[in-house]
Protein backbone atom coordinates (compact mmCIF):
# COMPACT_ATOMS: atom_id res chain seq x y z
CA UNK A 1 0.00 0.00 0.00
CA UNK A 2 1.31 3.43 -0.98
CA UNK A 3 1.10 6.15 1.66
CA UNK A 4 -0.86 9.27 0.72
CA UNK A 5 0.08 11.59 3.56
CA UNK A 6 2.21 14.72 3.19
CA UNK A 7 5.54 14.61 5.05
CA UNK A 8 7.50 17.81 5.66
CA UNK A 9 11.15 17.42 6.58
CA UNK A 10 13.27 20.10 8.23
CA UNK A 11 16.49 19.44 10.18
CA UNK A 12 15.85 19.23 13.91
CA UNK A 13 18.46 21.88 14.69
CA UNK A 14 17.49 24.39 11.98
CA UNK A 15 14.47 26.20 13.39
CA UNK A 16 15.67 26.35 17.04
CA UNK A 17 19.02 27.69 15.82
CA UNK A 18 17.35 30.30 13.60
CA UNK A 19 15.07 31.45 16.41
CA UNK A 20 18.01 31.61 18.84
CA UNK A 21 20.12 33.71 16.47
CA UNK A 22 17.22 36.10 15.77
CA UNK A 23 16.42 36.54 19.47
CA UNK A 24 20.05 37.16 20.41
CA UNK A 25 20.55 39.59 17.53
CA UNK A 26 17.41 41.58 18.37
CA UNK A 27 18.24 41.71 22.07
CA UNK A 28 21.84 42.72 21.43
CA UNK A 29 20.86 45.39 18.94
CA UNK A 30 18.12 46.73 21.23
CA UNK A 31 20.51 47.09 24.15
CA UNK A 32 23.10 48.78 21.94
CA UNK A 33 20.53 51.24 20.56
CA UNK A 34 19.51 52.23 24.08
CA UNK A 35 23.05 52.63 25.39
CA UNK A 36 24.79 54.06 22.31
CA UNK A 37 22.33 55.01 19.57
CA UNK A 38 24.76 57.28 17.71
CA UNK A 39 27.16 54.43 16.99
CA UNK A 40 24.67 51.57 16.71
CA UNK A 41 22.14 52.85 14.17
CA UNK A 42 24.53 52.26 11.28
CA UNK A 43 24.54 48.53 12.02
CA UNK A 44 20.79 48.21 11.61
CA UNK A 45 20.88 47.17 7.92
CA UNK A 46 23.70 44.66 8.50
CA UNK A 47 21.94 43.13 11.49
CA UNK A 48 18.67 42.97 9.59
CA UNK A 49 20.47 41.29 6.66
CA UNK A 50 22.02 38.62 8.90
CA UNK A 51 18.77 37.98 10.77
CA UNK A 52 16.69 37.75 7.60
CA UNK A 53 19.20 35.51 5.85
CA UNK A 54 19.32 33.14 8.84
CA UNK A 55 15.52 32.93 8.75
CA UNK A 56 15.47 32.36 4.98
CA UNK A 57 18.27 29.79 5.10
CA UNK A 58 17.35 27.77 8.17
CA UNK A 59 13.77 28.43 9.26
CA UNK A 60 11.90 28.10 5.97
CA UNK A 61 13.65 25.51 3.68
CA UNK A 62 12.19 22.00 3.64
CA UNK A 63 11.80 18.77 1.72
CA UNK A 64 8.11 18.02 1.23
CA UNK A 65 6.96 14.56 0.16
CA UNK A 66 3.44 14.42 -1.29
CA UNK A 67 1.39 11.86 -3.22
CA UNK A 68 2.30 13.73 -6.42
CA UNK A 69 6.04 14.02 -5.88
CA UNK A 70 8.76 15.83 -3.95
CA UNK A 71 8.91 19.56 -3.38
CA UNK A 72 12.35 20.99 -2.63
CA UNK A 73 11.92 24.31 -0.86
CA UNK A 74 15.22 26.20 -0.95
CA UNK A 75 16.06 29.82 -0.13
CA UNK A 76 15.01 31.47 -3.39
CA UNK A 77 12.79 28.88 -5.05
CA UNK A 78 10.61 25.79 -4.62
CA UNK A 79 10.99 23.00 -7.17
CA UNK A 80 8.16 20.49 -7.64
CA UNK A 81 9.37 17.12 -8.94
CA UNK A 82 6.72 14.51 -9.85
CA UNK A 83 7.49 10.90 -8.92
CA UNK A 84 7.72 9.65 -12.53
CA UNK A 85 10.51 12.15 -13.19
CA UNK A 86 12.78 10.95 -10.36
CA UNK A 87 15.44 8.54 -11.57
CA UNK A 88 18.05 8.51 -8.81
CA UNK A 89 18.47 9.72 -5.24
CA UNK A 90 21.93 10.62 -3.93
CA UNK A 91 23.35 12.22 -0.80
CA UNK A 92 27.02 12.94 -1.55
CA UNK A 93 26.94 16.64 -0.67
CA UNK A 94 23.23 17.03 0.09
CA UNK A 95 20.02 15.23 -0.73
CA UNK A 96 20.02 15.44 -4.53
CA UNK A 97 17.29 14.16 -6.80
CA UNK A 98 18.40 13.24 -10.30
CA UNK A 99 15.44 13.56 -12.59
CA UNK A 100 14.55 13.67 -16.26
CA UNK A 101 14.60 17.46 -15.84
CA UNK A 102 18.06 17.60 -14.27
CA UNK A 103 19.58 17.38 -10.77
CA UNK A 104 18.14 19.33 -7.83
CA UNK A 105 19.64 19.57 -4.34
CA UNK A 106 17.89 20.35 -1.06
CA UNK A 107 19.32 23.12 1.11
CA UNK A 108 17.43 21.64 4.08
CA UNK A 109 19.25 18.30 3.83
CA UNK A 110 23.05 18.75 3.73
CA UNK A 111 25.34 15.74 3.98
CA UNK A 112 27.29 15.32 7.24
CA UNK A 113 30.70 16.90 7.75
CA UNK A 114 33.81 15.00 8.78
CA UNK A 115 33.16 15.37 12.50
CA UNK A 116 29.58 14.17 12.15
CA UNK A 117 30.69 11.22 10.03
CA UNK A 118 33.15 10.22 12.72
CA UNK A 119 30.47 10.31 15.41
CA UNK A 120 27.88 8.50 13.29
CA UNK A 121 29.91 5.59 12.03
CA UNK A 122 32.44 6.29 9.30
CA UNK A 123 32.30 7.37 5.69
CA UNK A 124 30.58 4.19 4.59
CA UNK A 125 29.21 1.15 6.39
CA UNK A 126 29.04 -2.46 5.36
CA UNK A 127 25.51 -3.83 5.10
CA UNK A 128 25.11 -7.45 6.15
CA UNK A 129 22.10 -9.17 4.62
CA UNK A 130 21.93 -11.46 7.65
CA UNK A 131 20.97 -8.54 9.89
CA UNK A 132 24.35 -8.23 11.59
CA UNK A 133 25.50 -4.72 12.55
CA UNK A 134 26.54 -2.44 9.71
CA UNK A 135 30.14 -1.63 10.37
CA UNK A 136 33.25 -0.02 8.99
CA UNK A 137 34.87 2.71 11.08
CA UNK A 138 31.93 2.72 13.51
CA UNK A 139 28.67 0.89 13.99
CA UNK A 140 25.06 1.16 12.98
CA UNK A 141 23.20 -1.63 14.71
CA UNK A 142 20.35 -3.88 13.63
CA UNK A 143 17.61 -1.51 14.78
CA UNK A 144 19.09 1.26 12.62
CA UNK A 145 19.80 -1.05 9.68
CA UNK A 146 16.12 -1.96 9.50
CA UNK A 147 15.23 1.70 9.00
CA UNK A 148 17.56 2.18 6.01
CA UNK A 149 15.67 1.88 2.69
CA UNK A 150 17.01 -0.80 0.37
CA UNK A 151 17.68 1.71 -2.40
CA UNK A 152 20.25 3.41 -0.13
CA UNK A 153 22.41 0.26 -0.11
CA UNK A 154 24.76 -0.22 -3.04
CA UNK A 155 27.37 -2.94 -3.26
CA UNK A 156 26.83 -3.83 0.38
CA UNK A 157 27.52 -0.32 1.68
CA UNK A 158 25.73 2.93 2.31
CA UNK A 159 27.28 6.34 1.80
CA UNK A 160 27.99 8.82 4.57
CA UNK A 161 25.14 10.97 3.29
CA UNK A 162 22.68 8.17 4.04
CA UNK A 163 23.69 7.82 7.68
CA UNK A 164 20.46 7.63 9.70
CA UNK A 165 21.45 10.47 12.04
CA UNK A 166 22.39 12.94 9.30
CA UNK A 167 20.11 15.56 7.75
CA UNK A 168 20.64 14.18 4.25
CA UNK A 169 20.10 10.62 5.49
CA UNK A 170 16.85 11.44 7.30
CA UNK A 171 15.41 13.34 4.34
CA UNK A 172 16.61 10.75 1.82
CA UNK A 173 15.03 7.93 3.84
CA UNK A 174 11.63 9.67 3.69
CA UNK A 175 11.90 10.17 -0.07
CA UNK A 176 13.30 6.69 -0.72
CA UNK A 177 10.57 4.91 1.24
CA UNK A 178 7.78 6.61 -0.71
CA UNK A 179 9.65 6.10 -3.99
CA UNK A 180 10.12 2.39 -3.20
CA UNK A 181 6.43 2.02 -2.35
CA UNK A 182 5.45 3.51 -5.70
CA UNK A 183 8.03 1.42 -7.53
CA UNK A 184 6.95 -1.83 -5.86
CA UNK A 185 3.28 -1.04 -6.55
CA UNK A 186 4.07 -0.67 -10.26
CA UNK A 187 3.26 3.03 -10.55
CA UNK A 188 6.71 3.83 -11.97
CA UNK A 189 6.87 1.01 -14.53
CA UNK A 190 5.91 3.24 -17.44
CA UNK A 191 6.63 6.80 -16.33
CA UNK A 192 5.03 9.56 -18.37
CA UNK A 193 5.56 13.26 -17.87
CA UNK A 194 3.09 15.93 -18.79
CA UNK A 195 5.73 18.67 -19.00
CA UNK A 196 9.37 18.99 -20.01
CA UNK A 197 10.28 21.18 -17.04
CA UNK A 198 9.52 21.03 -13.32
CA UNK A 199 7.21 23.59 -11.81
CA UNK A 200 9.33 26.23 -10.09
CA UNK A 201 8.01 28.91 -7.75
CA UNK A 202 10.46 31.73 -7.19
CA UNK A 203 10.57 33.42 -3.80
CA UNK A 204 10.78 36.92 -5.20
CA UNK A 205 10.06 38.68 -1.92
CA UNK A 206 12.84 36.81 -0.12
CA UNK A 207 15.33 37.61 -2.87
CA UNK A 208 14.26 41.26 -3.00
CA UNK A 209 14.59 41.74 0.76
CA UNK A 210 18.07 40.18 0.78
CA UNK A 211 19.21 42.37 -2.12
CA UNK A 212 17.81 45.58 -0.59
CA UNK A 213 19.37 44.87 2.80
CA UNK A 214 22.69 43.95 1.19
CA UNK A 215 22.76 47.21 -0.77
CA UNK A 216 21.77 49.21 2.32
CA UNK A 217 24.51 47.51 4.35
CA UNK A 218 27.12 48.28 1.70
CA UNK A 219 26.04 51.93 1.52
CA UNK A 220 26.22 52.30 5.29
CA UNK A 221 29.69 50.76 5.39
CA UNK A 222 30.94 53.02 2.61
CA UNK A 223 29.25 56.31 3.56
CA UNK A 224 28.27 55.75 7.19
Amino acid sequence: MVATDVVVYRPRFARPMAVGVVVLAVLGLGISLVTNFAETWRYLPITALVVYFIWAAYFDPAVIVTPAGVEIKNITRTIELPWPAIERIETKFALTLYTRFGAYSAWAAPAPGRAEIGRSGGAAMRAAASGAPLDMDGRVYRSQAASIPSSAISGGTISAGDLPNSSSGEAAAIVRRRWEELRDAGYLDNPRLETTKPRITWHWLTAAVIIVLAVASALVLVFG
